[in-house]
């Protein structure tokens, strides 16, 4: 992996491993702000929120900063961000602060894979984002059980300080190797908000969206479903996620080089079998066997669309890439969001078994926006 790459990839295994811990460290924090679990849970919302808005707004702001000072200032922010989470004196604070480290994350993303796109080979650089891609993968794998288990044995706040220190050795990494580059926007601000009126980038988030909500919503709430629905032990749980975690990184690598052979087929079929995949999942739940084989496929399906997802805003975008990425991230966590409230529904009416057929028939919208965007690229070829 070039160095430039790797770098990049392991911001971006920092700043998920920041935002994916708290869940891991709740009880932590509840207990020692005297808050209430779910007002400590409003932290995960904070961030989310900071992420939803700080996407267009940073991209738009910061958009005439060449890209090497600007990389560098959005790690400085994150890394603030949680060192003063790690120092907050009480609850509001903290709140503010989780606000602030989501505030910048997207316009990282987006500017990360498009440096990174920008510097890959010909017909690679769906590979490329898969290599940016696995940061994510490993945040959630190996750095939200490692976050947690350092907040369990030294407190809560040395899990924000741990972080803060992995995303500064990391940009040190960034500011020796990454290249000096552009602007994102090479002509006026305003102008790059064209971008979000092209029909193919705006089909393109929709895709990001309706295609991931179905599986983020199972991801949500895997823990009931495989405890209650498939009857394994509860101490079982962290080794099934392991095992959807190294689906993950199966898929992130298989995703990537499938892209950039084909990239709307290639989505058409990934989604086909994600949607198929979790149909079984609802008929073979009860049987433990069948339910880990299909942890794992689960895990390689959700994580094969994301750089294919992510290649398509950049090829719908064109010129003008950073933009629709950063917008693409916060519909994600939109998408997380709807996720979080659909599942509670699907449990509080027809029960969590039911949330597989629910994320099954979403994955199936996602799957239709595909098939226009497939169609709309073979009209524009035979044109």
């Amino acid at each position: 992996m070039p160095l430039p790459v790797l770098s990049l990839m392991l911001v971006v295994f920092g700043l998920t491993t920041g935002e994916f811990v708290i869940a891991g460290i709740l009880p932590e924090v509840a207990a020692d702000l005297t808050v209430s679990i779910p007002a400590a849970g409003l932290l995960v919302t904070a961030y989310a929120v900071g992420m939803i808005l700080g996407g267009p707004l940073v991209t738009v702001a910061t958009a005439r900063i060449p890209r090497r000072p600007l990389i560098s200032g959005l790690i400085a922010v994150s890394v603030a961000a949680n060192a003063a989470s790690a120092v907050a004196p009480g609850y509001g604070v903290l709140l503010a602060t989780r606000f602030a480290a989501g505030f910048v994350v997207a316009t990282f993303f987006a500017v990360a894979i498009a440096t990174a796109v920008s510097t890959a080979p010909p017909g690679r650089q769906a590979s490329t984002v898969a290599k940016i891609a696995l940061g994510l993968n490993l945040g959630i794998i190996l750095g939200t059980p490692a976050g947690t288990l350092i907040g369990q044995h030294l407190g809560w706040r040395a899990t924000f300080a741990a972080v803060a220190v992995l995303t500064s050795a990391a940009w040190a990494l960034v500011a020796w190797s990454v290249p000096a580059g552009p602007p994102i926007a090479t002509g006026p601000v305003l102008g790059e908000l064209r971008v979000l009126t092209r029909r193919d980038v705006r089909l393109a988030i929709a895709l990001t969206v309706l295609g991931n909500i179905g599986v983020v919503t199972v991801f949500t709430f895997i823990t009931p479903l495989l405890t209650e629905v498939s009857g394994f032990a509860a101490g079982t749980v962290p080794v099934l996620l392991l095992v959807y975690g190294a689906g993950a990184v199966v898929g992130n690598h298989l995703g990537g080089r499938l892209a950039d052979r084909a990239l709307l087929p290639s989505l058409t079929w990934l989604l086909t079998a994600l949607m198929a995949t979790l149909t079984l999942f609802w008929a073979l739940a009860g049987h433990q066997i069948a339910a880990l084989v299909l942890t794992f496929a689960t895990g390689v399906l959700a994580f094969a669309i994301v750089p294919g997802m992510q290649t398509r805003v950049m090829t719908a975008a064109g010129r003008a890439p950073a933009l629709a990425l950063a917008v693409n991230a916060s519909g994600f966590q939109l998408a997380a969001a709807a996720a979080a409230w659909l599942g509670g529904v699907v449990i509080d009416g027809p029960g969590v078994r039911a949330i597989y057929p629910v994320a099954a028939a979403l994955t199936a919208t996602g799957l239709a926006v595909a098939l226009i965007s497939r169609r709309r690229e073979r009209a524009t070829v035979d044109a």
